[in-house]
């Protein structure tokens, strides 16, 4: 065997040798625990991947291949979220039908993972475009329909002119679609919406139970946004061009609502109804019309020019805190209930049609955007809530404590018991109700697509939409030659006859719907396909989804926080009511990857040229950077991307350093929701990182002993064995527990700090070796083999082979650790954030304090209580405490 790492002469024969063993396989022992280990659905794309890619891939390899090792049934399944735009815009491009390119796609992307030894269970496998799964994806639509939770109606959509299709605004920004760049347009057409909403405040409840990085948490609640309030009625003023407060009683007012125009605003702040001094209206409010017919031309002009621009920008970029706010007064005036003050009404885009009334009380004084706009447009500012000793306060004061001032008959009140006594006083009035409201939307799914699932509904000729028979689904896409968007705000579908035209349930003429579903509808379920993906008569059978569900570690990128994760929550707790499957969650455990960087060249902008906002240059590739002068160019950190230039691929990795040295460099470069700076330095290092272990296991042949447990306890231990032994231990201990945390990158310097100390050893005791250093020098590298399995499992099944041992090491037990020779020079730590302790962590009582450090931010707890928030001070008492000063 070679003493030195030479991956090119036995890593491909392992990786044949498991795929001919069907190594990965999914086991059912019945006595088993269960462990469910998942990367997030990637699209196939004709770029392949990239080593970026594969920061995600290899760490869930890690765990799995432990719990392997554990004694667990692994179910690591991969598979392919095929339809939706990508797929179709690369098609086009290419000038191919998406159906066969996936296919190829997906080619690539499995002999690729393949290739860096990744532990799939490739019988599991299946593309979201497969009619064998869409069926079933259609099957659950149904479900929803039949729920009232799918519905059809006219809606105003952001509409994409160059790709032809209706976008979430999640898919905008600054105005334009994020894909194809296009200026983004409004349109009303008839749209398929997933009723999420009804699910609002149970997304939010079950949140707290999941092991899930607050920050993603909070993602979630932000989105769904829950708030208590008061909603309650506005009347317009008589005489629209007063300015001043009405003479009017305010009783008067509020009894007399009836008999002029009104609108309803939603607040959370009722406590500061005195301080109103102004009110917005969205710019799609339906009262705006019929307002502007009681004011002069000039303010009508104003407003409906303003309504034009507002229609180009989408909600996110609408509600952008650090954008200027704009809005235009319309002329009219709207009556404060509170103290019959006459207040202008305003139209601004940061106010949102879809979100509680599209009008809101505004009160410059207690909140942040709305003094920012009385601000910019001159609009007075009062004061209404002050603190609890009466001391100045410099506005917006925002806060909820404090007592109420220039209030009426509440002055003086707590915040607290202002907000319970004038909720129960708008209800006296019986002019508005203490409510609760979401921001969260409904769930846009329809899409004017060709590829993507088709909406198993049919439309008779009376109007009627009636769901396909569950016997007659899939209903199947089209094989077509021309899918590309119809243009005029159709699907492409809806210009196929033959397709469209069918009979509905009574044999009657009827019309298929010719919308596709967009493709996070694909990606919501399929980890429930995952546990039973071969079933024809079922989406799934009961009793294996009970077994496998929920999946105990989802991986993925932190991209996905409120769409794919929020809307698979949704169709897990619907199937959950429907009594399909036994949990509620589909993900108990969520790890966020970093992504991995690339030096890429950018080139100053010449004097003619203007960058977009935020650029520093113009992007350029390695070969035009050569050409340039050298003070034009300049190089910065970039997301590996094909468009970028800038991508590493598995296959140069593998080609130039070997895969076990690529997995080892993803797992130890950095930690692991930390971003990674690709070094071809820091790939040399796990090269001679590997061949110092082959040089080790080498030296060690000699002196080892095959049935060394059946000895090792009975040899008195010397000096040497006992070093030996207490470095195994340890190192068996810690290897387990920073693969469960997800700290790869301790777990791997954990392994090269052994290997160090063992090595030391060997070089100083090899020469004249004890029967008691021998055995434990057996011990220490069986168990060094078995425990650098996970991360190097080529290298691991190769020096398992070279001292005698059978099989692979993916089926060989983990090593046990002996406590008392684990514990040995081992102290408690606590981990603060701020001076609150966050977590304890087990640490050699010799650790340096970079490696206290390392450890401390290796905890899923502490790195919550970090998001966020900057380091400014790190604060190390050896052998006791980790404080991390954090802003």
């Amino acid at each position: 065997m070679a003493d030195r790492y030479e991956p090119g002469t036995f890593e491909g024969n392992w990786r044949k040798r498991w795929k001919e063993a069907d190594l990965f396989r999914t086991r059912t022992d019945v006595d088993a625990p269960k462990f469910y280990g998942m990367d997030f659905f990637p699209y196939p794309s004709g770029a392949g991947l990239s080593v970026g890619h594969c920061r995600n891939f290899v760490p869930t390899d890690v765990i799995c291949r432990l719990k392997l090792m554990q004694g667990y049934n692994v179910l690591h399944p991969m598979g392919f979220d095929a339809f939706g735009l990508p797929a179709e815009n690369e098609a086009i491009k290419t000038k191919t039908h998406p159906a066969p390119m996936i296919q190829r796609y997906a080619a690539t992307y499995k002999r690729q993972m393949e290739l860096i030894g990744v532990s799939y269970d490739w019988s599991r496998s299946f593309s979201s475009s497969d009619p064998d799964y869409y069926r079933w994806t259609q099957w659950i639509f149904e479900l929803l329909y039949k729920r009232g939770l799918a519905y059809r109606k006219l809606a105003a959509v952001n509409w994409d002119p160059v790709d032809k299709t209706v976008l979430a605004d999640e898919e905008i920004i600054g105005g334009r679609a994020e894909r194809s760049g296009a200026l983004v347009e409004k349109k009303w057409i008839p749209q398929w919406f997933f009723k999420i909403t009804a699910y609002a405040q149970r997304l939010l409840d079950d949140l707290e139970d999941l092991n899930w990085s607050e920050g993603i948490k909070s993602q979630q609640r932000n989105w769904i946004g829950r708030s208590e309030g008061v909603q309650f009625s506005m009347r317009l003023a008589r005489g629209a061009g007063q300015s001043k407060a009405s003479n009017e009683d305010p009783e008067f007012v509020v009894k007399n609502l009836w008999r002029s125009l009104a609108f309803e605003v939603f607040t959370t702040r009722i406590d500061t109804i005195f301080g109103m001094t102004f009110c917005v209206l969205a710019p799609e409010h339906p009262l705006i019309e019929k307002l502007l017919t009681t004011v002069d031309q000039e303010h009508a002009d104003q407003v409906r020019e303003y309504q034009l621009r507002a229609k180009t920008l989408s909600d996110i970029d609408r509600q952008a805190t650090n954008r200027e706010k704009t809005g235009v007064f319309t002329g009219a005036y709207a009556v404060n209930p509170a103290n019959g003050a006459n207040v202008p009404i305003w139209v601004a885009d940061y106010v949102l049609a879809t979100y509680g009334t599209g009008a809101i009380m505004a009160v410059p004084g207690h909140d942040d955007r709305d003094f920012e706009f009385a601000e910019k447009f001159g609009i007075d500012v009062i004061q209404v809530i002050a603190p609890s000793d009466r001391s100045e306060v410099r506005l917006p004061y925002v806060t909820k404590d404090g007592v109420l001032v220039n209030s009426g008959e509440y002055t003086d009140l707590s915040v607290k018991d202002a907000m319970t006594e004038m909720g129960i006083w708008i209800e006296s009035l019986g002019i508005g109700e203490r409510k609760i409201q979401y921001k969260l939307r409904d769930w846009l799914i329809s899409r004017q697509r060709y590829w993507g699932c088709p909406i198993p509904i049919i439309h008779t000729k009376d109007g009627e939409e009636q769901p396909v028979p569950y016997d007659c689904l899939p209903v199947e896409l089209p094989m077509v030659d021309d899918y590309e968007p119809s243009g005029d705000g159709t699907s492409p579908l809806a210009h196929i006859p033959e397709w469209v035209n069918t009979t509905d349930l009574d044999g009657r003429l009827g019309q298929r719907e010719t919308d596709t579903m967009g493709g996070f509808a694909c990606s919501s379920w399929y980890f429930l396909r995952f546990c039973d993906p071969h079933n024809e008569k079922q989406a799934w059978d009961f009793d294996k989804a009970k077994y496998w569900m929920p999946v105990d570690c989802y991986v993925g990128g932190a991209e996905h926080a409120v769409m794919h994760l929020l809307y698979a929550r949704f169709w897990t707790k619907v199937l959950y009511d429907e009594g399909l499957i036994t949990v509620k969650e589909p993900f108990a455990r969520l790890e966020n990857q970093g992504q991995v960087l690339a030096l890429t060249p950018y080139r100053y902008p010449r004097p003619s040229e203007r960058l977009d906002v935020g650029e520093e240059g113009f992007l350029v590739s390695f070969k035009e950077a050569k050409n340039l002068p050298e003070n034009d160019v300049f190089y910065r950190w970039a997301r590996m991307s094909k468009s970028k230039g800038n991508v590493v691929t598995p296959e140069e990795a593998v080609e130039m350093y070997g895969a076990d040295a690529l997995r080892l460099y993803l797992l130890f470069v950095a930690p692991f929701n930390a971003d990674v700076q690709w070094s071809n330095d820091g790939m040399q290092g796990q090269v001679r990182f590997l061949s110092k272990i082959f040089k080790l296991v080498d030296d060690v042949r000699p002196m080892y002993f095959p049935e060394w447990k059946d000895y090792i306890g009975f040899e008195e231990p010397d000096e040497t064995s006992r070093a030996v032994r207490r470095w195994t231990h340890k190192t068996i201990r810690k290897a387990a527990d920073d693969i469960e945390r997800f700290a790869f990158n301790t777990y791997v310097s954990s392994t090269m700090i052994f290997v160090n100390e063992v090595n030391d050893l060997v070089q100083r005791n090899k020469a004249n070796p004890s029967r008691a250093f021998a055995l434990a020098l057996s011990e220490a590298i069986e168990s060094l083999i078995l425990i650098l399995g996970p991360a190097a499992p080529h290298t691991s099944d190769e020096l398992w082979y070279s001292i005698g041992r059978d099989g692979f090491t993916v089926n060989a037990p983990w090593p046990k650790y002996v406590p008392e020779l684990a514990a040995d020079d081992l102290v408690t730590v606590a981990v603060q954030v701020n001076g609150k302790l966050r977590d304890t962590i087990e640490m050699e009582a010799d650790a340096s304090n970079e490696d206290l450090q390392a450890a401390a931010m290796g905890s899923l707890k502490v790195v919550a209580h970090l998001e966020g928030k900057t380091i400014r001070k790190v604060i190390v008492v050896p052998k006791k405490l980790v404080n991390f000063v954090a802003s």
